[in-house]
């Protein structure tokens, strides 16, 4: 089934418009806060801080939002936490429209607002699951679109806070994050896929009910953290490469080829039918991941590094997409969101720890080495997704009577 076909499945249009709509608010915030926050007291560091904190809280609270939603339902556990989201937004907004607003008021309001996040993208991944169950590989399809979409609005995000900026105060780029989130959170929940979950009992087993979402779940947040930690890394090496050639206006282009080949990797790896199955697969992408950066250690100019951008790229979006298939099958249905929001959570805080090492890096070590060392995280990554394919191999043989194992169901899912 194709890409189109896909969303002709009922309902799969509005749905998804609704949730981009949402999570659209998420490329455009944090550019837009750290603008407002700095244009309202004159100081970077305060607008350092208040981003840590509001980053901090919507990275690592990740999980326990998406265990509310996964017990109450969306309705009932997005509709507050978007809410709340909102009006904090337009707080924040409201108290740096104008200078002189207190650093220390500001940091309260947005580590608030980053608690309240709402988790979009993860529950976007559990109503696919619902609209398109496993047939045909429909899952891995979906997922490849979703994370390609969603990589595509934190690209476009900080484009629409230049062209706000240009006719109005850093602020109203806050106020406008905040409308994103509360039509398209409201117009999600509106959804009558939404509306067929309703929450379950989260302290049950069983098919329906799934286990508990720690078990199995280290492989596929490994590599999340891998995958992170290189992207956070190659953010860094990239400005101080082209830092060194004196080219910094380059760095726009390097990353957009990043971007672009991410893109491309995630839709071709959605549309293929694999016969290996997710987890099998995974170390296979990580491991690529870790090639093209080592081939960025030899790059000898710009061009080059975009190119090798490029085929790093290919690998990102099908090793994330991967990952959230793995979390999926192993969570089972109760778990699912709360599953999804914690590889979420791992990739975005590899990104964040990835950016700080590289910083510590580039000071003390050649460039080329830099990104050889920043290809270890993958690499790390990799062999311990390949230890957990033996485990996970291991486990079946010794329970032959316990179910289907989860590379058999995802053999299942993918091979026609």
């Amino acid at each position: 089934m194709s890409y189109a076909a896909l969303l002709r499945v009922p309902h799969a249009r509005r749905t998804f418009g609704a949730a981009l709509l949402g999570r659209l608010s998420y490329g455009t915030v944090s550019l837009s806060l750290m603008l407002a926050v700095k244009s309202a007291t004159g100081s970077y560091a305060v607008a350092g801080t208040a981003m840590a904190l509001f980053g901090a809280a919507s990275v690592f609270l990740s999980p326990l939002r998406a265990l509310l939603v996964d017990r109450y339902g969306p309705r009932r556990a997005l509709s507050p936490m978007a809410g709340a989201y909102a009006v904090l937004l337009g707080v924040l907004a409201a108290l740096t429209w104008r200078p002189g607003a207190s650093g220390l008021l500001l940091g309260a309001a947005a580590l608030a607002a980053g608690a309240c996040t709402p988790p979009l993208g993860p529950t976007m991944r559990t109503v696919w699951s619902e609209l398109v169950g496993r047939r045909e590989g429909l899952l891995q399809r979906a997922y490849s679109l979703d994370g390609v979409a969603e990589e595509l609005l934190f690209v476009s995000g900080p484009l629409i806070v230049g062209v706000v900026v240009q006719v109005a105060p850093a602020a109203f780029g806050v106020a406008v994050s905040a409308a994103l989130v509360a039509v398209g959170t409201a117009a999600f929940v509106a959804s009558p896929a939404v509306g067929g979950l309703t929450g379950r009992d989260v302290g049950r087993r069983g098919p329906s009910g799934g286990t508990s979402p720690a078990r199995g779940l280290a492989q596929p947040v490994v590599v999340a953290v891998g995958v992170g930690l290189a992207l956070g890394a190659l953010d860094l090496l990239v400005l101080a490469f082209a830092d060194a050639r004196q080219h910094a206006d380059a760095v726009a282009w390097v990353m957009a080829a990043l971007s672009a080949g991410s893109a491309v990797g995630g839709l071709v790896h959605g549309a293929v039918t694999w016969f290996a199955p997710a987890r099998v697969r995974m170390p296979f992408l990580a491991a690529g991941l870790a090639a093209a950066l080592g081939a960025a250690a030899l790059a000898p100019g710009l061009v080059t590094l975009g190119a090798a951008a490029v085929v790093a790229g290919l690998f990102v979006a099908p090793a994330l997409t991967t990952a959230y298939l793995v979390a999926d099958e192993t969570a089972g249905p109760a778990f699912r969101t709360q599953a999804g929001a914690w590889v979420n959570t791992a990739v975005n805080a590899g990104i964040s720890a990835g950016t700080a090492g590289a910083g510590l890096l580039v000071a003390r070590l050649p460039l080329a080495a830099c990104f050889a060392v920043a290809a270890t995280a993958p690499v790390v990554a990799a062999v311990w997704a390949v230890r957990g394919v033996r485990g996970a191999r291991t486990t079946a043989k010794a329970a032959p009577g316990d179910g289907v194992p989860d590379a058999a169901q995802e053999r299942g899912a993918t091979a026609r």
